[in-house]
């Protein structure tokens, strides 16, 4: 069997041998005809053990399985040399880990909770002050990507209170204990390939590394993935800096919403309102033309006519139930989740990118009176609705999109309002349909 040194020496020459081995090369290189010194393979010391057996075993085979895609030692080495236990993924010995989706203000909080938090009176504030004092800069990454600036500074302001708060953590660990954890393995060793990637190619430094818990880098909260396909140089001063240059940091956000499918100068929804006995199980995630919604009985909150093209296909979608404001959604909002899969994310940079352009704020109010159901209640409804044959997915304790959409279902098969809102009650007939 070949020795690791071997492997990196080898490893690193072929990776400089092969364009192909790198998405984006970088332009007018000649063709390498010797191993550089800064790649060759040192005599391999061992690295220093964190403390923790998890993290060294898994820090062991992902160092090997670098070498042998060709990444050069140096850049493997800087990203695993110095890893410690972080105990939101390794816990304290006493605690279980914590870090998991469920665990994350989109999916632990109520909707208007995580609205009011989202959307506050400072991020308006401030975030027209930026779009007033940064005017210049806003109308050429308009023109250059196509981006709505409210769309833009909402984004900023969700992600990094306008790059108030990058976070502390270390890129490199943080997605290194990830991937030690297990839960993300799979992402996080992606996303660590990715950072060596770009160190071995000189397009980040290691010292810039500077992330969030789960490993966004920057003003934008770009993962190393994002990054290395959006980030750009937008000033010309020779580095894609989105840690420190609001230039390069909102540029290559907007090049990366562009390339979702943003619809420059569209909305992302409109608020609704619904008649009397309306059929609340049409929202059920399905896109109809908006003359179909409208010959429902549909109509703005605002009480404007439909300005938009009706042969467009939106969803009605129910936040909070048939009890808060509800939406058609179009297409920049699923461009939103580019960012953030999660629903209330979005709806939170479409609220706040109205507020910024002056446009109204929701017209219904969020029904405050309704207890959310906690974690375990979720799990209790999943397992129930599941045992029924209503299929709301995993049972993770989230109740996500599967979830509402099997709760729709067995309400509209029970007589019920069939919303998909998990409420206490909604909770209680569900129980008691399916006993244990």
């Amino acid at each position: 069997m070949p020795s690791l040194k071997a492997l990196l020496t080898l490893g690193c020459f072929l990776w400089l041998a092969s364009p192909a081995s790198y998405a984006d090369p970088l332009p007018d290189q000649p063709p390498a005809t010797s191993v550089p010194d800064a790649c060759q393979a040192p005599d391999v010391r061992h690295f220093t053990p964190t403390g923790n057996a998890r993290i060294d075993e898994w820090r062991n085979a992902f160092a090997a399985r670098a070498v042998a895609a060709g990444h050069c030692w140096t850049s493997i080495e800087s990203v695993l040399a110095d890893l410690s236990p972080l105990s939101r993924f390794m816990g304290d010995g006493i605690t279980a880990p914590s870090a998991g989706i469920s665990d994350q203000a989109e999916f632990s909080k109520s909707i208007w909770q995580y609205i009011d938090d989202s959307v506050t009176a400072y991020r308006i504030e401030n975030g027209r002050l930026k779009l007033q004092e940064l005017r210049t800069l806003f109308d050429q990454i308009e023109g250059a990507y196509r981006v709505d600036r409210a769309i833009l500074a909402a984004i900023w302001a969700v992600e990094t209170n306008y790059g108030g708060y990058i976070g502390t953590f270390d890129a490199a660990n943080t997605l290194a204990n990830m991937a030690a954890e297990g839960r993300r393995r799979a992402l996080a060793e992606r996303e660590l390939m990715a950072l060596i990637q770009l160190l071995d190619a000189g397009e980040v430094r290691r010292q810039q590394l500077v992330s969030g818990w789960a490993g966004a880098m920057g003003h934008v909260q770009f993962m190393p993935t994002t990054f290395k396909a959006y980030a750009v140089d937008f000033d010309d001063d020779g580095n894609k800096d989105i840690w420190q240059n609001e230039a390069d940091a909102l540029a290559s956000a907007a090049r990366y919403i562009a390339a979702s499918g943003y619809q420059f100068n569209q909305p992302w929804g409109l608020e609704v309102e619904a008649p009397a006995f309306f059929d609340w199980s049409l929202a059920d995630g399905q896109d109809r033309r908006l003359s179909t919604w409208m010959k429902a009985g549909l109509l703005r909150a605002d009480g404007q006519a439909f300005s938009i093209d009706e042969g467009r296909y939106a969803e009605l979608w129910l936040p909070a139930g048939a009890d808060g404001p509800k939406y058609l959604l179009l297409r920049n909002f699923d461009v939103f989740k580019a960012y953030n899969r999660s629903d209330a994310y979005a709806l939170a940079v479409g609220l706040l990118s109205d507020r910024l352009a002056n446009r109204p704020a929701p017209l219904a109010a969020w029904p405050r009176d309704i207890e959310p159901l906690s974690k375990q209640q979720v799990l209790a409804l999943q397992a129930a609705l599941n045992r029924l044959e209503y299929d709301a997915g995993t049972v993770d304790g989230v109740a996500g999109r599967n979830t509402r959409l099997a709760l729709s279902r067995f309400q509209r098969d029970n007589g019920l309002r069939a919303d998909g809102y998990p409420t206490p009650a909604a909770l209680a007939y569900v129980l008691r349909a399916s006993p244990l």
